[in-house]
């Protein structure tokens, strides 16, 4: 699908987006927009870009047959994009880089961002140290307890984190932080929003970045299979991966499955699902129009997922006009659906998909199945698994994970 096409200059995508920001930011939009339009008609810069993110990102990262688990499943031929390749251990640094040259393009040397897995903070954490900017990384403290080890990497690159303490202490708290931050330093600093979603150009721009997902993946299984897959699925926080992934296959004959977190259940609410949920209305915060995990009164309700990544309350515009118009399929995995798909995955490929990507991984294996040996299936693991220790040690529950953490919390008594 072209971005070009189905955005309006407003940044609507159908009644979803637009740019609902304070008076004082909007000069600062304006020279965003200015160079984003500039970088999108050069092919120069794409040149750039890609050349950039081939030496210094190992990019095309692998399409992998999943010999294993197709047989496992008896039906469509698994395929898995491993975007856990790319440097940095996920597909955020795709965006991350894309909006580094264009920073530098503006001249600004300051760069804020938000992060709830850690990896887009890591990304950006990166970049800074690559192009030499100064970093503030703004994360949620459930998320800081949860995703030390990126914490770790991101302070040891020269990034300054800074714990949200506020709301509920999780992603759409350190997007608000990051926000009043770009307010008050907006001539030198530029907010590297991490996801497809916010004001007007971020949903487009971050698509535009990710594009590169989808366009490898395409031709890579072209040359693989000769054929186009049947179903593609991506996991569903923001939206920024799947949208990567789904902007290669805008055929009718491929089927775009995004798939949300139902955290414990959809009908406990305590989840983050907001495009197959009935707790989602749609409604206006963080600068645009979408998709909302929110009461009566339009307070948002709290969310829950056992991934990071996926917990935010709202949805990419983009999404949500394809939820609306049919264009894509949305499922949601429960997290022990999530933990039974890591354990399999690990088991039959000894891939670790990060608890993010495997929730795209349990939506495909309960459909795999039913699809026949001529089907061709893709699942975008966004992400490596490493990251999630705690969490996965936890639920797997092992006594020798448990032995240890205890051994070192001695060790620093």
């Amino acid at each position: 699908m072209s971005q070009d096409k189905e955005c309006n200059d407003r940044g609507y995508y159908g009644e979803f987006g637009g740019s609902f920001i304070p008076e004082i930011l909007v000069a600062t939009f304006d020279e965003l927009k200015r160079h984003f339009r500039e970088i999108k008609d050069d092919p120069a810069f794409w040149q750039t870009y890609s050349d950039l993110m081939s030496n210094y990102s190992c990019r095309p990262t692998p399409l992998t047959f999943a010999e294993n688990l197709t047989r496992h499943f008896g039906g469509a031929k698994i395929y898995i994009k491993r975007e856990d390749l790319n440097h940095t251990g996920a597909h955020k640094l795709n965006n991350v880089m894309g909006q580094g040259l264009l920073v530098k393009r503006m001249g600004k040397t300051r760069v804020i961002a938000e992060t709830g897995a850690g990896q887009h903070g890591v990304a950006t954490a990166t970049m800074a140290a690559k192009f030499g900017f100064e970093c503030t990384i703004y994360m949620g403290e459930v998320d800081v307890k949860r995703q030390r080890p990126n914490v770790f990497w991101m302070e040891q690159m020269g990034a300054t984190v800074v714990s949200v303490t506020d709301g509920t202490r999780i992603l759409k708290d350190a997007i608000n932080e990051a926000f009043r931050d770009w307010v008050t330093n907006m001539d030198n600093t530029h907010y590297v929003l991490g996801t497809a979603c916010g004001p007007h150009p971020f949903p487009e721009m971050v698509s535009f970045f990710q594009s590169i997902i989808g366009k490898e993946a395409r031709q890579q299984i072209l040359k693989l299979e000769g054929k186009l897959p049947t179903r593609v699925f991506a996991c569903v926080g923001g939206g920024s991966n799947a949208m990567g992934l789904f902007q290669g296959f805008p055929d009718k004959s491929v089927e775009c499955v995004g798939v949300e977190a139902a955290g414990h259940g959809l009908h406990t609410g305590q989840h983050a699902s907001r495009l197959c949920s009935p707790d989602a209305t749609v409604g206006v915060a963080q600068g645009y129009k979408t998709y909302f995990l929110q009461n009566d009164d339009g307070q948002m309700r709290e969310t829950h997922s056992i991934a990071a990544g996926l917990d935010y309350i709202g949805v990419s515009p983009i999404l949500s006009k394809m939820h609306q118009k049919g264009e894509a399929r949305f499922e949601s995995a429960t997290d022990q659906e999530v933990i039974d798909a890591v354990k399999l995955t690990m088991r039959q490929e000894g891939i670790i998909p990060a608890l993010e990507s495997a929730h795209a991984f349990a939506g495909a294996f309960r459909e795999a199945a039913e699809l026949s040996s001529d089907d061709i299936i893709i699942i975008n693991q966004s992400g490596r698994g490493d990251k999630d220790i705690f969490t996965v040690a936890d639920a797997f529950g092992d006594p020798k994970w448990r032995d240890f953490i205890k051994e070192k919390a001695l060790d620093y008594k």
